[in-house]
C-alpha cells in the first residue's frame, strides 16, 4: 500500500486476533483503538478509511462495503453481550442500553419483541458505567465488563458492581438466545470500509492478521487477561469457544436474517437485500 491506510479496530479483547501482527504485516497502516460505536462515527465522519464496526451499521449507509471475510461472531453463547434483568423478562418496563455498541442494542430490541412479546422504554447507560448508574428493570453490558461478569463471585465486599450483579434475577447471552432462536451463527461486527477508500490490498492483510491471530490465541489470553481483570483460562475459553472469527456461509445467512428484523423493527432502511445477494453471491464464486 502507498499511502497511509487509517483503520480503527475494537477496544475489547474479541478484536485482538484480529489485528495481530496487522501494523508488520501492513507498516502503512495506522490503527487505532476505540468502542464500536465510536469507530462506527469516526468512519462515517472520514477520520477513519477502515473500521471493526458494529454490524448493523453497514445495514445503515449504502457507502459501506465489507472488505474481508474477518470478523467478531459467535455460534452460540458468546459470553460479552449479556442482558440483566432485576425483574422477570416479560415485566421489563425500561431497558438501559450500553452506549459502547449498536448490535447489540439493535438485537435486544429484536429479541425482547420477537421472543416475548415485549417492547419496553429504553435508556442509555453511559460508557464507562457499570450496572449500579442504572434503576432500569434491564441492562446490557457488552464488551470486557460482560465477560468479566460471568466470573465466580470471590467474596466481594458490600456495594461493590460484583454484588450488584449477583442480584439480577436472570441473564440473557444474547449470542446464545440468538442461535437457540434461529439456529443461525450471529455477526457482532466487520471489517467496514468507507466510499472512495481504496481497499484493493486490504482484505488479505486483515484475513492474513487473523489467520496468525488464531494460532496465537493462548498467548493474546495470556497477555490481556490481567489488564481485563479476567482469569487466563476464562480469557483462553472465551477467545477459543466463544467466539468465531470468519464470515461463512452461515455468518452470512445469520447476518440476512439480522438485517431482515432489523427492517420490520423499524431500526435499519429497507433497499440492502440486492446488495446483500450481490456481495453473496461475489463472495462464494471467489471461494
Amino acid at each position: 500500500m502507498r499511502s497511509l491506510m487509517r483503520i480503527g479496530a475494537v477496544n475489547y479483547l474479541n478484536s485482538k486476533p484480529l489485528v495481530c501482527g496487522l501494523e508488520a504485516l501492513a507498516p502503512d497502516v495506522r490503527l487505532t483503538y476505540d468502542l464500536p460505536s465510536r469507530l462506527a462515527d469516526s468512519l462515517s465522519a472520514g477520520r477513519l478509511d477502515v473500521a471493526l464496526v458494529p454490524s448493523v451499521e453497514f445495514f445503515r449507509s449504502p457507502r459501506y462495503r465489507i472488505v474481508s471475510d474477518a470478523c467478531v461472531a459467535c455460534r452460540g453463547p458468546v459470553l460479552s453481550v449479556k442482558l440483566h434483568f432485576r425483574v422477570p423478562p416479560r415485566e421489563v418496563q425500561c431497558v438501559a442500553l450500553d452506549e459502547g455498541s449498536r448490535t447489540s442494542a439493535a438485537l435486544t430490541q429484536i429479541l425482547l419483541a420477537e421472543r416475548i412479546g415485549v417492547r419496553p422504554r429504553w435508556e442509555p447507560l453511559a460508557i464507562g458505567c457499570g450496572v449500579e448508574a442504572t434503576g432500569a428493570d434491564a441492562v446490557l453490558l457488552i464488551g470486557d465488563r460482560a465477560i468479566k461478569s460471568g466470573e465466580p463471585p470471590r467474596g466481594y465486599p458490600a456495594g461493590s458492581r460484583e454484588q450488584e450483579e449477583s442480584s439480577f434475577c436472570e441473564v440473557w447471552d444474547l449470542g446464545e438466545a440468538w442461535t437457540e432462536w434461529t439456529d443461525l451463527p450471529f455477526v457482532f461486527a466487520m471489517w467496514i470500509a468507507r466510499e472512495g477508500v481504496n481497499v484493493s490490498e486490504m482484505g488479505g492483510l486483515l484475513e492474513a492478521a487473523r489467520d496468525r491471530g488464531l494460532t496465537q490465541l493462548d498467548q493474546i489470553a495470556e497477555r490481556e487477561a490481567d489488564a481485563i481483570g479476567i482469569s487466563r483460562k476464562l480469557a483462553t475459553r472465551y477467545l477459543r469457544d466463544n467466539l468465531h472469527f470468519t464470515l461463512g456461509r452461515e455468518e452470512r445467512a445469520g447476518l440476512r436474517k439480522f438485517y431482515e428484523l432489523c427492517v420490520a423493527h423499524e431500526l435499519a432502511p429497507r433497499g440492502l437485500g440486492n446488495r446483500l445477494d450481490e456481495l453473496f453471491a461475489a463472495d462464494s464464486r471467489s471461494c
